[in-house]
């Protein structure tokens, strides 16, 4: 594990235990789990989808629209006033923010990795900035998530054979990285080393819909109809491949998925719901699935998927996807507005 990925992974367990991080020349603390009594801070520091969301789209860098965000208020924020402009679930108890005033960012990018290791530690993307005491922080520089993130750092930990409902002979390979507490899984159903080209299929870790049987979401019935495809191709001398991803929420983290579901009861879809809480729509890292069907020995591939972004990012990171093999289920009323969405903003092929 290098240095650089060892600071990644202490800045993420800092801002989860609600400890500060200094990057960029900039002393942050967490709005969501900062700790600290009497705490305050001259700024703060949110996503540009956030500052959107509280009509501050004129505070945006015009050059940089993307750019987090560094307010100023009139008044010092303290913690539950910085935890008031962070959380949407909010929005409707304290409804009048400000004024504020956009300060120029002199490192845009460490601003950046500092929202982005908010997302990984799964709390909302907003900061105290230089707060007042600072304590002790844990040191973290924007280069370093790059090593942080190297899927070479992947390696297979253990594999057994585990019989499953679809598929009595399948086998379960578990991977992981030193960095990264995400453990990540393989089922091979069928011989490896058949002629045939293996069906797979990136499933993203759903809690709600794989193990609670959600109706809000179509996971669940797809990872099931995954595993009978693969199992009935087996059947014909084929074989298949599910990775089982942990990365929940399309990687904003079980937590923040829940609060982009509370904002969907309000009547946001899918991507509005993310955006308010300044969370990206798609966060999830597919490196890590390409370097898991290479550590598998996997080549050209028939992928089961409706999300052509899938395919472009599996190509991109050196797997040859041969054919894209739809993988559409009937709507429920709960999950209708949420595949028109996946059809309508995120480019899904339903």
């Amino acid at each position: 594990m290098s240095s650089a990925a060892r600071r990644v992974a202490l800045a993420i367990d800092a801002l989860r235990h609600g400890w500060g991080i200094a990057i960029g020349g900039m002393n942050l603390l967490p709005a969501e789990t900062g700790l600290g009594v009497g705490v305050t801070a001259p700024r703060m520091l949110i996503s540009s989808a956030r500052a959107a969301t509280l009509k501050l789209a004129n505070q945006r860098d015009a050059a940089a629209p993307e750019a987090p965000v560094l307010l100023r208020g009139a008044e010092p924020f303290d913690l539950a006033a910085a935890r008031a402009l962070a959380d949407p679930a909010l929005d409707l108890t304290y409804p009048m923010k400000g004024p504020f005033l956009a300060e120029p960012l002199a490192e845009p990018a460490s601003a950046a990795a500092a929202l982005e290791l908010a997302r990984l530690a799964g709390i909302l993307p907003a900061f105290l900035v230089d707060p007042v005491p600072a304590g002790e922080l844990q040191t973290v520089a924007a280069a370093d998530l790059e090593a942080f993130k190297d899927p070479a750092q992947l390696t297979i930990a253990a594999r057994a054979r585990l019989p499953v409902a679809a598929a009595e002979t399948a086998e379960i390979i578990a991977f992981r990285s030193a960095d990264d507490l995400r453990e990540h899984a393989a089922l091979v159903i069928g011989a490896q080393q058949s002629d045939r080209l293996p069906l797979v299929r990136l499933h993203s870790e759903c809690l709600t819909g794989d193990v609670f049987s959600s109706l809000k979401c179509d996971c669940g019935p797809q990872l099931d109809a995954a595993l009978a495809a693969m199992a009935e191709e087996a059947a014909i001398g084929g074989w298949g491949v599910l990775l089982y991803l942990r990365q929940e929420g399309r990687g904003i983290g079980l937590i923040n998925k829940l609060r982009a579901y509370q904002l969907q009861d309000q009547g946001f879809d899918t991507v509005d719901a993310n955006t308010r809480l300044g969370l990206p729509n798609e966060a999830r890292d597919f490196a890590v699935a390409a370097r898991m069907l290479q550590l598998l020995g996997v080549g050209p591939i028939r992928l089961m998927t409706n999300n052509p972004a899938k395919v472009a990012a599996l190509e991109g990171a050196g797997i040859s996807v041969a054919e894209r093999v739809p993988h559409q289920l009937p709507a429920n009323p709960h999950n209708a507005r949420y595949l028109d969405t996946k059809r309508d903003r995120s480019g899904h092929l339903l």
